[in-house]
């Protein structure tokens, strides 16, 4: 089988173990998956309305969607399917580098039931990062007095990777006088030694190269490499020492941009050459080392760019003081920040009515919302309130959800809206803020419409009215008229359109008299000759049309 191949095996059985937790975690109004990184747009995650036992037409009328709680969008809901399906390709390094178990979370909303199911998506790590050393080019300074056995800390290897897909292994090849020795660190990382397995001889050879190899445990396994070139020096008597073993600083996440956090002293007794010290960073992270930089000349530990707690709250520096000679000291820095508060409270909506009506019982929920603080502690507790003299009360859902719901039943002729405002502020850092500070807050305004049940049925019965007296008035004209028709067949009628052609064939005046009983009608003898004899008007209205069997 290809190594393609191996890797697809493999993250078929990640999604299907997804798939199988998520089914179990349902029950308790909770999902969970697993899906692996790098996974193309619109990759399937889960079957969301099959595990919550959803119908694929709930999905548009009760307003179903997914919700992240960052402002990156990592998953979407199809639309056809019911899928839980990737929004864009994930990079586990890039979201979880500092954390060994990488979970997204996300909320699908049901906006119909006012329901809140979370969701968790576990980031699967898959070998996609070759070890690599920050310097490919090293070098080693060792005096020819040097006794064999002695270890010298060689440069660690770094792999964005997690588990059997991280860093496993190193090598070194290239002369006889050396070998390797690998030291596991407190936090089970492997930490490379150069051991001087053979007396040197500065007459003999002033050089020694060698290749360090760095292997992770990827099928197939990932290498990077360093060269390193050993200097053999004359007799150097005394080693630079540190002042202390371990030094500790702790700084404000707000502390200025170029800011010194700390000096380190290392010194020498030697003269000259052997004793110049040189500081430099032995063992650090990426992250740490984008952060802060080390004086090679002076030992000052500076701030490169912005501390942010919630990104890192602690950071460990191995330092390393050499002289000219060779012989080094090596000592800790740590570095905790301490979190201030720099984040407001964020208030969204997640679902709201519009309009409610006034006979709706006590209790009903008008808005669903979600209120959150990134700062942490005390500083991210938040404490909800709504404004006084509502018919409305706030009730906690679901972790950081809340619900508005009514107090107490409606009353449109006395309110026909309310503009309810919902204030977040910090609870417990609220109080103690100093003097000057004012505490992170934020205000939501919701705006309701209360429908009037009563005046929609009193609308209803004056429609029927209206219909009524339409009807009657009809009924009263065609009444007025029927002594002016009295004795015509009824096939003669055609309607009151045929009448109006009828009457407009023909030239002829119509006056209605005060009372509706009376009428007159005339017809110019011009015009009518051919079809009606012309009589004489008579005391009783004559009639229209003349009986079939006298004609």
């Amino acid at each position: 089988m290809s190594a393609a191949g191996r890797r697809w095996g493999r993250r078929q059985r990640a999604l299907l173990w997804g798939v199988l937790l998520a089914a179990l975690e349902a029950v308790r109004g909770q999902l969970r998956y697993s899906v692996p990184e790098e996974m193309p747009k619109g990759s399937f995650v889960g079957d969301v309305v099959k595990d919550l036992e959803l119908q694929l037409l709930e999905l548009r009328d009760r307003g179903v969607r997914i919700v992240s709680e960052g402002r990156t969008q990592y998953f979407a809901l199809h639309g056809k399917t019911g899928h839980l399906v990737t929004a864009e390709k994930i990079d586990r390094e890039q979201l979880c580098r500092l954390v060994e178990k990488c979970v997204l979370r996300c909320e699908l909303i049901v906006g119909g039931q006012m329901q809140v199911y979370q969701i968790e998506v576990e980031i699967i790590d898959i070998s996609d990062n070759a070890p690599s050393f920050k310097e490919i080019e090293l070098e080693e300074r060792i005096s020819e007095m040097t006794a064999p056995g002695t270890r010298f800390p060689l440069a660690e290897a770094q792999d964005p990777d997690s588990g059997r897909n991280s860093l496993q292994s190193y090598e070194l090849s290239g002369d006889e006088h050396f070998s390797l020795a690998v030291q596991a660190g407190p936090g089970g990382d492997q930490r490379p030694e150069l051991v001087l397995a053979k007396a040197l001889e500065r007459e003999e050879a002033a050089f020694h190269e060698l290749v360090l190899r760095a292997s992770d445990g990827g099928d197939p396994a990932r290498t990077g490499t360093a060269r390193i070139r050993v200097t053999v020096l004359d007799v150097n008597d005394n080693a630079p020492v540190f002042s202390q073993a371990e030094y500790t600083v702790r700084v404000p996440e707000d502390v200025p941009v170029g800011s010194i956090l700390i000096t380190v002293t290392a010194t020498d007794p030697d003269e000259r050459l052997y004793g110049q010290v040189k500081y430099s960073l032995k063992k650090v992270s990426d992250m740490a080392s984008d952060i802060f930089r080390l004086d090679s000349e002076t030992g000052e530990i500076t701030l490169l760019r912005s501390l942010n707690f919630e990104e890192g709250d602690y950071y460990e520096l191995e330092l390393q003081a050499r002289d000219g000679g060779g012989l080094f000291d090596t000592a800790k820095v740590l570095i905790t920040v301490t979190d201030i508060n720099d984040n407001a409270p964020e208030i969204s909506v997640r679902s709201a009515l519009s309009e409610i009506s006034e006979d709706a019982p006590s209790g009903t929920v008008v808005a669903l919302l979600h209120v959150q603080d990134r700062d942490s502690g005390a500083n991210g507790e938040v404490r909800c309130s709504l404004d006084a003299g509502v018919p409305f009360r706030l009730e906690k859902s679901f972790e950081d959800y809340y619900r508005v719901v009514t107090a107490r039943e409606l009353d449109r002729e006395q309110v026909s809206e309310y503009n309810v405002t919902l204030l977040a502020e910090l609870g417990s850092a609220a109080d103690a803020a100093a003097p000057g500070e004012p505490a992170g807050s934020l205000t939501r305004w919701l705006v309701l419409a209360v429908a009037a049940v009563s005046c929609l049925f009193l609308a209803f019965l004056l429609l029927l009215l209206a219909l009524r007296l339409r009807r009657w008035r009809r009924e009263q004209l065609l009444a007025a008229s029927s002594g002016a028709l009295r004795g015509v067949p009824v096939s003669h009628f055609v309607g009151i359109d045929g009448v109006r052609a009828f009457l407009q064939s023909y030239s002829h005046e119509v006056s209605l008299t005060a009372d509706s009983r009376k009428s007159q009608l005339r017809f110019s003898g011009a015009s009518c000759c051919d079809t009606l004899p012309a009589r004489p008007l008579p005391d009783e209205p004559a009639l229209l049309l003349e009986d079939e069997n006298s004609a």
